[in-house]
């Protein structure tokens, strides 16, 4: 019986590996051990490819970043962008958000790096080249990268955990926190929330949109007039 050979163990295959690890299981689970064992080989024999799990960290935030490249540079949804420079600059924020939401671990993870890769300068590079050529000066759009990058990486969690379990609270109970703070109740009555939902579950793809929205028009207002 013939045995199919194993690709070449790879610092690409080792990373895809912890990529699959971190998103079934969490970045806590991502380990040179469990990295092995889901490549099935020793442990020992990652240490080639990667040196320890500072470098393997890294490699995750290279990968992340990476596949925001790709979603939003080279094979954006609809081809180039093109047209005002709200609507390129929205586009490569949505993009990059899905990413994100794709590897709910990836955010505080980029956002902490000890280390910037060096392909996210190439994100910001686009970025910027976008705005000056919109009439952004460069310090404006300095400001501005560091606000969208924050976003981005911060607008990823509920304000509130929206798994706690709100059944237990009686209708008095209910009534009562209404009372009490008239104005979160009147916001949470007038949302389209389904019935089991709260103040604390909102629409956090519309309310990122409408942020977003309103950065880019804030952005615009200081721009010079070209």
């Amino acid at each position: 019986m013939t045995r199919t050979a194993r690709a070449p163990l790879s610092r690409e295959r080792i990373l895809d590996a912890a990529v699959a690890i971190a998103d079934a299981e969490g970045l806590a689970a991502v380990t040179m051990r469990g990295v092995a064992q889901q490549l099935d080989c020793e442990a020992m024999s990652l240490y080639y490819h990667v040196k320890d799990k500072a470098q393997l960290v890294t490699g995750l935030v290279e990968v992340i970043i990476d596949e925001v490249i790709a979603t939003t540079l080279d094979n954006p949804p609809g081809g180039p962008q093109a047209g005002d420079w709200r609507d390129v600059v929205r586009a490569r924020c949505l993009g990059a958000r899905h990413v994100m939401l794709r590897h709910p671990w990836a955010p505080p993870l980029v956002a902490n790096a000890d280390q910037v890769p060096p392909n996210t300068y190439r994100v910001f590079e686009a970025l910027v080249a976008t705005m000056i050529e919109a009439g952004f000066s460069y310090d404006l759009a300095h400001r501005a990268i560091h606000a969208i990058g924050s976003m981005i990486l911060g607008f990823t969690q509920e304000l509130f955990d929206p798994n706690v379990d709100t059944d237990e609270l009686s209708d008095d109970e209910l009534a009562a926190l209404a009372g009490a703070f008239p104005h979160l109740g009147a916001i949470a009555a007038s949302q389209p929330h389904d019935a089991a939902q709260s103040l604390s579950v909102c629409d956090t793809q519309a309310e990122f949109e409408f942020t977003l929205g309103l950065v880019l028009d804030g952005l615009d207002a200081l721009r010079p007039a070209v």
